[in-house]
């Protein structure tokens, strides 16, 4: 068991916080990209590369998070915090400076390194912090407010991609705020080690793969919204500030399935919940695909995103709960690399289905996917029959 005094008002706020620096990290650019393939329409390859400038971060994330993982265990999970503010602040403002789209990608690599080793440090303080019934509550207050951010960032980076594609990265700044209220709030919680054969008793692999896979395909759609919507909507004739309030849609339907998400905890399996939000971002997906208006666009991006907001606290908990605590950093880095690897291989995975069919068919067999993959999963079997852990 984790040994550690309770944390303060101030220290939960801290961590709060900090959550919507790391779901916000790659999107707060989305608003720019029509206007900076303009900009860099004379690089080679610039129309895949620009796409890159948004999903790179994913990638560094996914890479350096189970090296962050290995800090949080090892050197404390508030080192690794404060370590990952100041660099998010240094990267994330620096794409302001540069004007050249290789060395524009170096600094997203660097940013992704500081979400990378922010969000594991966050998801393992909260484990460290709670159990059972006020963990679940708090992971969805965490996604909430993660969610929230992007409520509140996108809309903003719209408006400010109106007067320049470069003032949204001036956003990144906040962190220097969340680091000093780190400084001054956080303590580090103190862990014991896993007693003899304890680690191989909690440890199982087999669980904890199937989480990081699920994650992965769950955010490659999902991640659809900010890579793909932007030039989907410019065929609607929606400019900066109106490609970033639609893409905020879908954040702020992920508060309310955030803060839902514990009620749900105490009367549905993680199967179920897992089950129900597929099939919402796949009705959501579906609509997206068959919009002739943006309204139309937007209630799609309402529904999928409301899934999204059950699904990540729902697998932060089950690993949670799967973890010892000596291990935990390393087992939730793992759901980090996932969400993000799934981020970085979205346009990737995508792109031959826009050549193919186009972006709003892309969305349509997307949700096809989604939907047949749920209703798979629900027909199925149980075999816990019910009894998961809850």
């Amino acid at each position: 068991m984790t040994n550690t005094l309770a944390p303060t008002r101030r220290a939960r706020g801290t961590v709060l916080a900090a959550a919507p620096l790391t779901i916000m990290a790659a999107a707060i650019i989305a608003p720019s990209l029509p206007a900076m393939r303009e900009v860099f329409s004379g690089t080679p390859g610039s129309d895949l590369l620009v796409r890159l400038t948004l999903t790179v971060t994913s990638l560094a994330i996914a890479i350096s998070a189970p090296l962050s993982g290995i800090v949080a265990d090892r050197a404390g999970r508030r080192p690794l915090l404060l370590t990952g503010l100041g660099l998010y602040a240094i990267s994330g403002t620096a794409g302001f400076f540069v004007d050249d789209l290789f060395l524009l990608l170096v600094t997203r690599v660097g940013l992704g390194f500081a979400v990378g080793g922010i969000m594991t440090a966050v998801s393992t303080l909260i484990t460290d912090w709670f159990s059972g019934e006020r963990r679940a509550s708090f992971l969805g207050l965490q996604q909430a407010f993660a969610s929230l951010g992007g409520v509140v960032f996108l809309p903003l980076a719209g408006v400010l991609a109106t007067v320049s594609w470069q003032a949204p990265f001036w956003i990144y700044s906040v962190s220097v705020i969340v680091a000093i209220f780190a400084i001054t709030s956080l303590r580090e919680p103190v862990r014991s080690s896993p007693a003899a054969g304890e680690s191989e008793r909690t440890r199982l692999p087999a669980r904890v793969v199937g989480v990081y896979v699920l994650a992965l395909v769950v955010t490659l759609a999902f991640y659809m919204a900010p890579t793909q919507l932007p030039f989907l909507l410019e065929g609607f004739g929606s400019g900066p500030a109106v490609v970033g309030a639609v893409v905020a849609g879908s954040t702020l339907t992920s508060v309310a399935g955030a803060l839902v998400f514990p009620r749900l905890r105490e009367r549905l399996s993680p199967t179920a919940i897992t089950t129900a939000s597929v099939a919402l971002m796949g009705a959501g997906w579906l609509v997206i695909g068959t919009a002739g208006t943006v309204a139309q666009v937007v209630a799609g991006l309402l529904v999928g995103g409301f899934g999204v907001g059950l699904v990540v606290p729902n697998l932060n908990l089950r690993l949670a709960d799967l973890a010892h605590p000596a291990h935990r950093g390393r087992v939730l880095s793992g759901l980090v690399a996932g969400i993000f690897l799934g981020q970085f291989l979205s346009p990737l995975v995508v792109q031959p289905l826009v050549q193919g069919i186009g972006i709003a068919g892309a969305f349509t067999w997307t949700g096809v996917a989604l939907g047949a993959g749920a209703a798979l999963a629900a027909l199925l079997p149980n075999r816990n029959n019910g009894k998961e852990s809850r």
